[in-house]
């Protein structure tokens, strides 16, 4: 197969995934939400503090060493897997007999079973990390596709079937556990690699010198993602947490469904290409377009019809959470697109660089945070948001660096999403108004979609004629890549 019917063919089977596994995995949070309360949610946010810390050092950035590899040997592999089964192995026994020291810090005494419990995933990810490489490396796409879709519908039913059982937060330790036996189970079934009995050290020095960048990046992200959780959890409560976590959940299930499919499949193919900047950056001037011109209208639409959002699809009991969704949708569209460029500097071999740009994020959001919580969640919303646009420029600049972007060129692609995006929220704001006594959120929902997305596609069109006809050859572009 051409590595251009491999790129095209992966697009698909990533786009598969991503939002597959997305549906499905929304519609069972949605019955979640209905069938908990804010506190356990919360409490399962605490424990994920805890276990994403963890998962930052679970394969030493391994995973990734394998992808970005041009050549591999059989050692290569052997030595990652037994790395990760070891420190997944290490981590479960760790967190057995040091939970309660989380549950103290939050003065949470149910907390301590809550993350023992859920330890257990640290073995499954060990088990199929470099499995899960081997497959992103060749662009075999499809068993992603088919082990989080199925991985999710199994972890959502028994999640769901212990939440009507009266079960309580331990239905979400139950799904975390089924998702992650039932998806380390689909990779190996998927993967025709088996792990020999081999460990190199000089394979392990090689792997750790580029992954070493990668953990150094996974924790400062690591902070970057959960310094909110970790401030507003200790000062505020898990309640509050709770109502925070779930406006959170849905920005960060619009960036992956908008970044994700891009940046699963331009590592591996951006790192064939890393001696050619010209064919980098015109691919970068594409993928970037292409980003904004569906996230921007996407996350302004979702910052606008939030109060009927989350009333129909959660219910009146979450409209707390109304407002922080509104302040973290102004930040949506900037993170769907510094996820691409972060790719673009590991594609480019140059880890360090990102480390530099996450650094400096995850120092900002620690003091922001440290500074406002006080003040409540919609603060810390705000704090993340004026963070986010103040150090915009970073990434930017770390990225001119590597590929020598023309930002003329680079900043005026953002011109038509951005006038389309203004028709679609005064489209929205004054269909809201004439239809205000409207009983059912759901039609509201319905029209201001039509109409708002209407004004989109006709000022964009209006504006850039040949935008459609260039974004349809852009694509293309991309899959012959």
């Amino acid at each position: 197969m051409s590595m251009r019917q491999k790129v095209l063919r992966g697009a698909m089977w990533s786009a598969a995934e991503k939002w597959g596994a997305q549906m499905a995995s929304t519609a069972v949070f949605l019955l979640l939400a209905r069938l908990l309360d804010a506190e356990a949610f919360g409490l399962i946010a605490l424990a994920h503090v805890f276990l994403a810390f963890v998962y930052t050092l679970l394969d030493q950035g391994f995973a990734q060493a394998i992808v970005q590899r041009e050549n591999l040997d059989p050692e290569h592999l052997d030595t990652a897997f037994w790395t990760s089964v070891g420190m997944g192995v290490v981590f479960v026994l760790a967190t057995l007999f040091g939970a309660g020291f989380m549950a103290n810090f939050y003065q949470e005494p149910t907390l301590a079973p809550i993350i023992q419990g859920m330890s257990f995933s640290f073995l499954f990810a060990g088990l199929s990390s470099v499995h899960a490489a081997i497959l992103q490396r060749e662009m075999l796409f499809k068993a992603f596709a088919v082990r989080s879709l199925l991985a999710t519908i199994v972890c959502g039913i028994a999640g769901i079937g212990a939440a009507l059982m009266g079960l309580g937060v331990w239905s979400l330790v139950v799904k975390e556990l089924v998702f992650g036996s039932t998806a380390s189970l689909l990779l190996w079934t998927q993967c025709d690699w088996r792990p020999g009995w081999r460990f190199s050290v000089p394979h392990f020095q090689a792997m750790f010198s580029f992954g070493i960048n990668i953990v150094g990046f996974n924790l400062l992200n690591f902070l970057n993602r959960h310094s909110d959780d970790i401030l507003i959890g200790y000062f505020l409560g898990s309640v509050a947490l709770g109502y925070y976590s779930v406006a959170y959940r849905l920005l960060l299930i619009m960036i992956q469904l908008f970044s994700r499919i891009t940046t699963q499949v331009s590592l591996p193919t951006f790192s064939r290409y890393q001696s050619q900047p010209d064919k980098m950056r015109s691919m970068y001037y594409k993928v970037t377009q292409i980003i904004s011109l569906i996230s921007l209208p996407a996350f302004m639409a979702l910052a606008v019809m939030a109060p009927e959002l989350i009333k129909f699809f959660f219910g009146e009991q979450w409209m707390p959470s109304v407002p922080v969704m509104r302040v973290l949708a102004l930040a949506g569209t900037l993170q769907a697109i510094h996820a691409f460029n972060g790719t673009v500097l590991l594609a480019m071999n140059q880890p360090f660089l990102r480390l530099i740009a996450q650094f400096t994020n995850a120092l900002a959001n620690l003091v922001i945070f440290a500074l406002v919580v006080r003040w409540g969640i919609i603060a810390v919303a705000l704090g993340y948001v004026i963070r986010g646009y103040l150090l915009s420029p970073l990434p930017l600049f770390l990225v001119n660096k590597t590929l020598a972007i023309d930002f003329r060129k680079y900043f005026s692609q953002y011109a038509p999403a951005l006038l389309g995006t203004m028709a679609m929220v005064v489209t929205i704001l004054i269909t809201k108004i004439a239809l205000r006594e409207l009983t059912y959120d759901f039609f509201y929902l319905v029209i201001s979609g039509i109409t708002g997305t209407l004004a989109y596609g006709l000022t964009v069109t209006w504006v850039a004629p040949e935008l459609p006809k260039k974004i349809k050859t852009d694509i293309l572009a991309l899959a012959k890549a």
